[in-house]
């Protein structure tokens, strides 16, 4: 897989984290906003994107779309609410909470087969594994956050798609990687 490469200026970082924040405290104070126009027409291209919260760095909720279907700025919006009020993980966030949250924002390179196994780099590539009805994905900085290798970023992929943490080397199992821009 060839390097994603999809630079954003400091001000579209901070538009989409700005979005994102904006999407969560309407949603919390129960209003609907128009929400500011983006600065470049880059934003309103098509990809997939994942908002990740957390409160004193610890994991607050994630949540993403991984198909680059509807204009980035949409994406950001849904995925930030959703983040905030829909992972099963962790109850809706509250008023409280809000002026403490950190946004982190993955933009998603679109997924691929992966070729060779040997080839995916921890913290360079996320990785989609699907097996049947299941799948799981993570994203790149979590084998950076845990300081994993190929054959634990692999397992443990597995075991967020609820399979067994080999099924990684049963050739049933699809493996896709992707890159994200996480800023």
């Amino acid at each position: 897989m060839d390097n994603f490469v999809f630079n954003l200026t400091d001000e579209e970082k901070k538009y989409l984290k700005d979005l994102a924040f904006l999407s969560i405290k309407s949603k919390l104070e129960g209003q609907e906003i128009n929400f500011p126009l983006p600065p470049t027409e880059k934003l309103n291209e098509h990809f997939g994107a994942f908002v990740t919260l957390k409160i004193n760095g610890q994991l607050r909720g994630c949540i993403g779309h991984i198909v680059g279907d509807e204009p980035l700025t949409q994406t950001i919006v849904k995925m930030a609410r959703a983040a905030a009020f829909e992972d099963p993980r962790f109850p809706p966030l509250s008023k409280a909470e809000l002026d403490r949250v950190e946004i982190e924002i993955s933009i998603l390179s679109p997924l691929e087969r992966v070729p060779d196994l040997n080839k995916i780099v921890p913290g360079k590539h996320g990785l989609l594994v699907r097996k049947g009805w299941y799948s799981g994905l993570l994203l790149p900085q979590v084998a950076t956050e845990w300081g994993w290798d190929r054959e634990t970023f692999l397992a443990h992929t597995c075991q967020k798609a609820g399979l067994p943490m080999n099924c990684w080397q049963d050739p049933q199992t699809e493996i896709y990687w992707f890159q994200a821009v996480v800023f």
